[in-house]
């Protein structure tokens, strides 16, 4: 009996993904978890395994098309009777957003996905372009201020497919139909391209298409939100001396280590609480404050790629609770094991740059989230006590905390204010309290 094995669900907020390369032929034996194909969507390349073994009878789809969640894409022969679509559960590939030590870039929600902002040349505003459209545009090779020159007939003007498939199609038949404006820019690039000459001895390397997304979204995020950065030096002395007197007895009860990383996470769960203002993103004139706290962590992938897997509801739990979800996902992170919505609805981004041995960065919002905080490295430093009984010097464990902000919605108050009471989390710790 032939079973349907259907494009599976990436997350709540993805309504298609692109087929890059089908991993068995027609004919050929597919053993049940074995991956049948590699899928992209804009966040993440997968592996779909099948739910079943059999025989691989029928592809409906060729590679490179792009195909909706939950249509039949391939035929198994299992020899057993299925009366329904058999759903798998994509294995995460490659981060596709993935980016450099400063950056962390998941996205969110289901209108943060569908609604990508771009900045307007024209009136200030911004103008919104879905994930497909933005597809579209990239591999067409379609530069923005071409889009920002397309009338769309979507609603509010919005560029629709049908609106960059018919422009693509005229672009190609009928050169002269560009914009003005438009040529120059188009013409540019190749132009540059012929005269483009490098002296000494180099090596040219073309992006691959995970670095081509990284960098339209770092450029986009640039592009979309003013960043300001703050920064504060904390003083986490008890922290160090906590975990020191802990992580040995940590391991050997948990079979874990136990990390800076939860510490760092529950003191912004913390503050958050104290400004919830700090936990939403926007939506034209709209700021749509978030109510579920769910913290984006950066991890390092073999590859030398990050991944950004989402504590969701970080808020329910207690610091254990933290330290095992940190070590899980992290772990399956380097292991290629976590699921598309395991690395989605993140609402606020920490990135410890501190691991690479940086005593601070500036970190680029993780669009479309409005802030993001990199923890540094832990030194010793010299210090100035404030006593009953006079000032003194002492050696201190320090930190800086960097906030970058998108200052449309958070002003230098809130984002000051908010990072200041990490600060503060994070000195008040409690040496005596257990885990």
């Amino acid at each position: 009996m032939a079973a349907e094995l259907v494009m599976p669900k990436l997350g709540e907020s993805i309504m298609e993904a692109k087929i890059l390369r089908w991993l068995k032929k027609e004919g050929e034996v597919v053993a049940l978890d074995e991956a049948v194909l590699e899928i992209a969507t804009d966040k993440v390349d997968s592996e779909v395994p099948s739910p079943f073994a059999g025989t691989l009878s029928k592809i409906m789809f060729a590679e490179g098309e792009t195909i909706e969640i939950g249509k039949v894409i391939a035929l198994i022969e299992t020899g057993a009777v299925s009366s329904s679509p058999v759903v798998s559960t994509p294995i995460i590939k490659e981060e596709v957003k993935s980016t450099e030590t400063f950056v962390a870039t998941v996205p969110s929600t289901v209108e943060e996905l569908k609604n990508i902002a771009v900045p307007s040349n024209g009136n200030g505003e911004a103008r919104f372009y879905s994930p497909l459209v933005l597809n579209i545009a990239r591999e067409e090779k379609i530069s923005m201020t071409e889009l920002e020159n397309l009338a769309g007939t979507g609603a509010n003007g919005r560029v629709t497919k049908q609106d960059i498939l018919s422009y693509v199609s005229t672009r190609k038949t009928d050169p002269a139909s560009i914009p003005v404006s438009t040529a120059k820019v188009v013409s540019e690039p190749a132009k540059v391209a012929i005269a483009k000459s490098y002296g000494g001895n180099v090596e040219i390397v073309e992006m691959d298409r995970m670095r081509k997304l990284i960098a339209d979204h770092m450029v986009m995020s640039k592009q979309t939100s003013p960043h300001v950065t703050s920064f504060v030096e904390a003083d986490v002395t008890n922290i160090v001396t906590w975990r020191d007197r802990w992580k040995n007895k940590f391991k050997q009860r948990e079979g874990e280590n136990l990390t800076f990383t939860p510490i760092f996470i529950e003191a912004i769960v913390k503050a958050i609480k104290d400004f919830p203002n700090i936990n939403c993103s926007l939506d034209g004139n709209n700021i749509i404050i978030k109510k579920d706290i769910n913290i984006g962590m950066a991890a390092a992938l073999p590859s030398g790629n990050l991944i950004v897997p989402v504590i969701k509801h970080a808020d329910q739990l207690n610091l254990l609770g933290i330290a095992k979800k940190v070590n899980d996902l992290a772990n399956r992170a380097r292991a290629n094991k976590l699921t598309p919505d395991e690395i989605s609805g993140g609402t606020y981004t920490m990135t410890n740059v501190g691991s690479f041995g940086n005593v601070m960065g500036t970190p680029i919002i993780n669009q479309p989230q409005v802030a993001i905080m990199a923890v540094g490295a832990i030194k010793k430093k010299p210090v100035v006590i404030e006593t009953e009984n006079g000032d003194f010097i002492g050696i201190r464990q320090m930190m800086f905390l960097s906030h970058s902000y998108d200052h449309r919605v958070v002003d230098g108050a809130l984002g000051g204010m908010f990072v200041r009471k990490v600060a503060d989390y994070l000195e008040q710790f409690d040496i005596n309290r257990e885990i």
